[in-house]
């Protein structure tokens, strides 16, 4: 067999490869060694190795004693201080710069490596390593015991571990300091020293025996007495019969002012019932109970009508060639809701019959046979069921009817029948509604409004509105709807978490609650004088709240009361306003600008307005306060005009008054129908006395007066300053231009109130421009150089006037 050889490669270009000659000797490898190993190498290595274990034994016998002194010392805390050894040697070998931030963080984490043997002394298990137990010491050694089992060494270890993290850590730590510093205060404020001192005192009192006549007897019996002679027994006696006589005397006094006091407190019990366990809401303070409102009254009367009257309102749309079924029924407090699904229209043409051959048909009386086809078939127009409002309220004989169409998240169109018996809301039902509690959950600032047309309960937030406007005519429901928004504050806030400022210019809606000490100021505002140092009152307030949340850096009162740098917590701010139409004419420009600035500006410091009035005029809900209150509640009012001026729609015209409303919400397209809550005088009666009684005397806010006798002050200031008007050169030329000059004029022509337009005329009296008043007509110029345009003074050829 020929054996065939590799076929060679082609030899690239360029490349060089030598040949290796199959007749040369490879040389022997060296391994780089000084010397040489023998050829026989096992014996060596094994007599090598045998020489170093033995010396490896010799020398950990030599340091084991070493190594266990340490293991006593450090305990399993020796790996922290190799590892720490370590580390600083890394640190060393970087040459560091030493910086104020460098020794900083090197001496606290040196501090907190220090502490950690600490906590390593707090363990001793039952482990031994070699000699050493930790039983008998700890896994910090002798070090962590040190730090553990003596006062100098705990007083020690403390200090290393809260000076090593405020080192590390100093922002941290400033805020953990804070927050102590706050508990400290709330352990202190709760007198825990105090009070358990008066507990044991009492204690103490009622163990000890009460002195006694027996007792008392007995003691004088053991006293000395006194040696008395034969010749001063006549005297002694005497004295005996005066001492009698003064102490039945004093016995008579003691009597008559016993029946005194008991009269006192028999009046003042009449006057001052004792009140019923309240719900504690911390600091000493007691929420009034829920048992202060009247039970649940509103039962809901359900008509046996109602299917009558839904056939009712189908016939009548079907009378008239509107197509519909009433699909729902929701019976409410005051009315109930028809839910109208609207029908199809539908046109329709004739077509003749005919047979197979194309022939028309006839029936047996000689007619053509035709059939109806459907052309087309679309949906009832919603403003045909709308445009028979009234028609409906007559086939109903209702005194008025609103339709909603369409209702908020339904296909349908609701009609509002009026119940022929109407049941009242007790505020009650809705306080304990699930309602109302979710909103409780989120704010203390929840309000029961009422209940809806279906009859569920609705709450609100008065945080989230920020601000509420109310409006209605007299007898619609106003004022009872402020006492219910009020009544649910006082029930659920103390005047630590709530203060009010109430202005009632009427002068017997909210005087009840001058006792309660949530106001803010010491009384309710009732002079009108005074509104407007009031309102400026609240400005300063918000002004200084604002100064606070810039000094900590937070946006709101929520982030306020939450940081720890804030030194307590600020309360809610709630001003209510009952008529707003008198303060409106009486200082329409001061009123609305202060108004203004409170709706724009108030609402993150936590001061919310509510604003009622019964004339829903332009001239009173101007368009600037419209804009800043953009939740509203509308009553009953007398007119559409009225009604497009509060909710910016009708509606409002239609209601029953009595509680009957139209709530606006901030969120929502369209008002929501609501039977307001009902709170009585009674009940208002009982939560005043609740919060106006003498346990909460002592912790009691003190009242802010003094904001008033400031914004007095400012406007005393302001009086004086007004003297020199800046449109008092416009009036003064005005008044030049022509012969005779009145307080109108000075309004149109220079767009200011009657009262400073007034205050410019009296003015240009003073300075001798204008003469005085004349009954019933404006006001002579009396200057001389009056231009030559006036139309009423043209100066004739001689020069005269």
């Amino acid at each position: 067999m020929a054996i065939k050889s590799k076929p060679s490669r082609p030899r690239r270009s360029g490349s060089y490869r030598p040949r290796r000659s199959s007749g040369r000797s490879r040389k022997p490898r060296t391994t780089g060694l000084p010397f040489t190993l023998p050829e026989n190498t096992l014996p060596w290595a094994l007599g090598g190795g045998a020489v170093g274990l033995a010396l490896t034994v010799l020398f950990f016998s030599q340091i084991i004693d070493g190594f266990e002194a340490l293991l006593q010392t450090f305990g399993i805390g020796l790996l922290l201080l190799t590892a720490g050894l370590a580390w600083d040697a890394k640190v060393a070998m970087e040459r560091p710069q030493f910086t104020k931030e460098f020794l900083r963080l090197f001496g606290g984490w040196h501090m907190l490596g220090a502490f950690a043997f600490g906590i390593l002394g707090l363990a001793s298990p039952a482990w031994s390593l070699g000699d050493v137990n930790f039983a008998d010491s700890t896994l910090g050694g002798d070090a962590g015991h040190f730090f553990t089992g003596s006062p100098p060494g705990v007083v020690a270890w403390m200090a290393l571990g809260g000076t090593g993290f405020s080192l590390v850590w100093p922002r941290r730590a400033g805020q953990i300091g804070s927050g102590l510093l706050v508990v400290g205060r709330w352990i202190i404020s709760l007198e825990i020293p105090q009070r358990v001192g008066r507990g044991i005192a009492a204690f103490v009192g009622v163990l000890l025996p009460r002195a006694e006549e027996g007792y008392e007897e007995d003691e004088r019996a053991m006293l000395p007495q006194p040696y008395i002679s034969q010749h001063d027994e006549e005297w002694t006696e005497a004295a005996v019969d005066e001492e009698i006589e003064e102490e039945d005397e004093l016995e008579e006094v003691a009597e008559t002012a016993t029946d005194v006091l008991v009269q006192t407190e028999e009046e003042a019990d009449h006057y001052q019932s004792p009140l019923p366990m309240g719900r504690p809401s911390g600091r000493g303070w007691e929420l009034p109970p829920v048992a202060a409102l009247a039970q649940a009254a509103d039962i809901e009367v359900r008509p046996l009508d109602n299917e009558l009257r839904a056939r009712l309102i189908v016939d009548t749309l079907a009378s008239f060639g509107v197509d519909a079924r009433v699909v729902s029924v929701l019976q409410g407090p005051a009315v109930t809701q028809f839910g109208v699904e609207p029908g199809w229209e539908t046109k329709t043409r004739s077509i003749p019959v005919k047979d197979e051959n194309g022939k028309q048909l006839f029936d047996r009386d000689g007619r053509p046979m035709t059939r109806t086809e459907v052309i087309s078939k679309t949906r009832v127009r919603v403003n045909r069921i709308t445009a028979l409002a009234n028609d409906l309220s007559l086939a109903l004989a209702a005194p008025t009817i609103r339709i909603e169409a369409p209702v908020p998240g339904k296909p349908i169109v609701g009609i509002e029948v009026p119940n022929t018996t109407t049941s009242v809301v007790a505020i009650r039902s809705v306080i304990e509604s699930n309602a109302f509690q979710k909103a409780m959950q989120k704010s203390k600032l929840a309000l029961a409004l009422g209940k809806g047309v279906s009859g569920e309960s609705i709450a609100a937030d008065l945080t989230k509105m920020p601000h509420l406007l109310i409006a209605g005519s007299t007898g619609s429901g106003k004022s009872v709807c402020i006492n219910s928004i009020i009544a649910c504050f006082l029930l659920h806030n103390t005047p630590e978490e709530l203060r009010l400022v109430l202005v009632d210019p009427k002068r017997v809606e909210l005087t009840t609650y001058n006792k309660v000490p949530h106001l803010a100021f010491s009384k309710v505002i009732v002079d009108m004088d005074e509104v407007v140092g009031t309102l400026q009152a609240v400005i300063h307030e918000m002004d200084s709240r604002y100064r606070r949340f810039s000094e900590i850096g937070v946006r709101n009162l929520e982030a306020y009361n939450k940081a720890p740098q804030a030194s307590h917590k600020l309360p809610y701010w709630v001003v209510i306003i009952d008529e707003l139409a008198d303060l409106m004419m009486a200082a329409p420009y001061e009123v609305e600008r202060q108004i203004c600035r409170l709706a724009q500006l108030a609402r993150a410091t936590g001061i919310h307005l509510i604003v009622a009035t019964q004339r829903p005029s332009v001239d009173v809900i101007t368009g600037l306060i419209k804009a800043n209150f953009p939740t509203r509640i509308a009553f009953a009012v007398s007119s559409q005009v009225d009604s497009r001026t509060i909710i910016d729609g009708v509606g409002a015209e239609k209601l029953l008054g009595r509680g009957d409303m139209l709530f606006m919400a901030t969120d929502a397209a369209k008002p929501k129908r609501i039977q307001g809550s009902y709170v009585s005088d009674e009940e208002i009666e009982e939560i005043v006395e609740w919060w106006s009684n003498d346990r909460f005397r002592h912790i009691a806010p003190e009242k802010l007066d003094h904001l008033l006798e400031e914004a007095a002050g400012e406007g005393s200031a302001a009086d004086k300053a007004s003297d020199d008007d800046p449109l008092y050169e416009a009036a003064r030329e005005l008044a030049m231009q022509h012969s005779r000059v009145s307080t109108s004029l000075l309004q149109r022509r220079l767009h200011v109130g009657y009262p400073r337009a007034a205050r410019l005329i009296d003015m240009l009296e003073e300075e001798g421009v204008v003469g005085a008043a004349e009954s019933g007509q404006s006001r002579q110029v009396l200057v001389a150089d009056v231009p030559d345009d006036d139309p009423f003074d043209e100066e004739d050829d001689y020069g005269n006037n």
